[in-house]
């Protein structure tokens, strides 16, 4: 039977599935959240313990990730939402065992994935480290990286099969598990050879990059001791009979085709980070007689040391926009067109509410920021380290507009807009390097970026018709509550000693107090979290 029969539920049945649903957005919630702090604060002392090496350091472990995550997502292709929309499928119509079948068939052919794509890697890494610019150094470091590939795409399955049970817990925990040791190895292995050892810091770095693949293996242990917690491994090993047949490579040709687009617009900013690499220290050496040495610092300026916060903002700024994407298309598939303008709007808003003070409560305090998770810095770090802050707006609205399209059913022109978001990038990159060197790649960028976001929101009015005038009447509001917000940030940091983690802290903590208040009184925490505004408004006693 292809199509399956709704059949209305018991009450405490459906009661039953919203707990599961609100239990697993905490779950995975909690979860990204964790991980990606870990994942900037270690950072502090691993860069110190690299010493005077610590830009060139950093440079090459960003460097080796940037082509690391792309052949993840390659590697993967959209598979574990797949499996998890199949999964869920089979065990409505009640053939759990078709579940376990199709779990058993996809490990074997994701491993083999797995296999391919990891050759390719270390086969290909002095390719990629002359492309690179990063020389011998960043061969090892491509290396040890490829080992993680070697073991994502199957445990990929995993985590889609307990998404497909609307199980986030071992998803969630496998995330979590998966960083903390990624993050002890690294700060293990930094500690030993930089302070008791050798001190060679590219072994050191080789054994940062090794530890995405230790990080791996304690995220497959969790994800299959929740499997024979549920019994699951001898049923997935020997599935029963089951009344469907499905076949992986079949599987695999259709979600590639539905995942493309989304893949290839979803990566933008992976890969323009690949484009700054592989130009930006061929261009410079044009520029001026610059070392390798040089020119891995000056990268680390501009793209590996910004990253480590830029990218947890963009995060977390996607997601909150994201949040409505379901019921976006919903709405519209539905011909709701009144539903589908006011969860845009919303949408909008709800980005904006996070991302605009935090993108200018952290330039305000970038001097501080980038002294606590590395040195006091020049006027070309700090320079720099604001741009990406303020860049990072534009990167976060495009992550966000542009699934917004493809929910729309526009995922062609999606596709041609990034294209053009694309060429444009290419066509500025080397110009813009030869006349502004550090600061180039981050130009080009943000004039490539900004005319897709440009590209993306006309388009999405014009379908929606969402009111222009609401959203920047809510917008409009947010701006000013951010500009009484950073004039009491800069009085507090004015008014306090200069010790920077106490200036810190102290100014960033009440500025953020401020905002929240202002967003109470102003009814903005109601109007766009709903009853999590409302609870959280009488927790603050406002």
């Amino acid at each position: 039977m292809e199509n399956a029969e709704f059949i209305e539920e018991e009450i405490s049945t459906a009661e039953n599935q919203q707990n599961r649903m609100l239990a697993g957005t905490f779950w995975m919630t909690a979860g990204d959240f964790l991980s990606k702090i870990l994942g900037a604060i270690y950072i502090i002392p691993w860069y110190a313990w690299m010493g005077t090496h610590g830009d060139q350091a950093n440079a090459l472990f960003s460097m080796g990730y940037n082509v690391y995550a792309l052949f993840l997502l390659i590697s993967t292709a959209g598979i574990p939402v797949a499996i998890s929309r199949e999964v869920a499928k089979y065990n409505a119509l009640g053939d759990r065992n078709m579940s376990y079948r199709l779990v058993r068939q996809m490990l074997v052919f994701m491993g083999v994935l797995g296999l391919f794509f990891a050759g390719v890697m270390y086969l290909l890494a002095p390719f990629f480290a002359s492309l690179s610019g990063g020389g011998k150094d960043l061969i090892p470091v491509m290396k040890s990286l490829s080992l993680a590939v070697l073991v994502f795409p199957a445990m990929s399955v995993i985590r889609g099969y307990f998404q497909g049970l609307s199980n986030m817990k071992p998803y969630a925990l496998s995330q979590l598990m998966e960083q903390i040791v990624r993050v002890i190895w690294m700060l293990v292995t930094a500690y030993t050879i930089m302070k008791i050892g050798s001190g060679d810091w590219v072994k050191a770095v080789t054994q940062s990059t090794t530890a995405a693949f230790i990080g791996m293996i304690a995220s497959t242990v969790v994800l299959v001791v929740s499997l024979m917690r549920q019994g699951d491994i001898s049923k997935i090993a020997n599935p029963g009979k089951s009344n469907h047949e499905i076949n992986a490579v079949r599987l695999l040709t259709q979600t590639l085709k539905q995942a493309i687009p989304f893949i290839v617009i979803g990566s933008a900013i992976q890969i323009f980070k690949l484009i700054d690499q592989s130009t930006f220290p061929h261009v410079m050496r044009l520029v001026a007689n610059y070392t390798d040495a040089q020119l891995m610092i000056f990268f680390s300026y501009f793209s590996a040391n910004t990253d480590k916060l830029t990218m947890v903002l963009i995060g977390v700024a996607t997601t909150l926009g994201g949040v409505s994407i379901p019921l976006i298309t919903s709405s519209y598939v539905k011909g709701e067109k009144k539903e589908t303008a006011h969860l845009i709007s919303y949408s909008v808003q709800l980005f904006a509410i996070f991302m605009i003070p935090a993108v200018v409560g952290m330039s305000l305090l970038s001097r501080n920021i980038y002294t606590i998770f590395y040195v006091t810095p020049n006027q070309l770090q700090l320079n720099l380290f604001i741009f990406a802050f303020l860049q990072s707006f534009l990167l976060a609205s495009y992550a966000m507009l542009s699934p917004m399209l493809q929910a729309l059913h526009h995922s062609r022109l999606a596709m041609r807009y990034f294209g053009a978001t694309l060429i444009i990038k290419l066509i500025l990159q080397v110009p813009a390097i030869y006349l502004y060197e550090s600061y180039g790649p981050m130009i080009a960028t943000t004039i490539a970026f900004g005319t897709g976001v440009f590209l993306f929101l006309r388009k999405i009015q014009q379908v929606s018709n969402f009111s222009i005038k609401a959203t920047f009447r809510g917008v409009l509001g947010i701006v000013c509550m951010t500009a009484v917000m950073a004039v009491i940030v800069l009085v507090v940091k004015w008014l306090l000693p200069s010790n920077v983690y106490l200036t810190t802290v102290v100014s960033g903590g009440i500025g953020l107090i401020s905002y929240l208040i202002m967003a109470a009184k102003l009814g903005y925490l109601e109007k766009l979290l709903g009853a999590k505004g409302t609870s959280l408004r009488r927790k603050l006693h406002i």
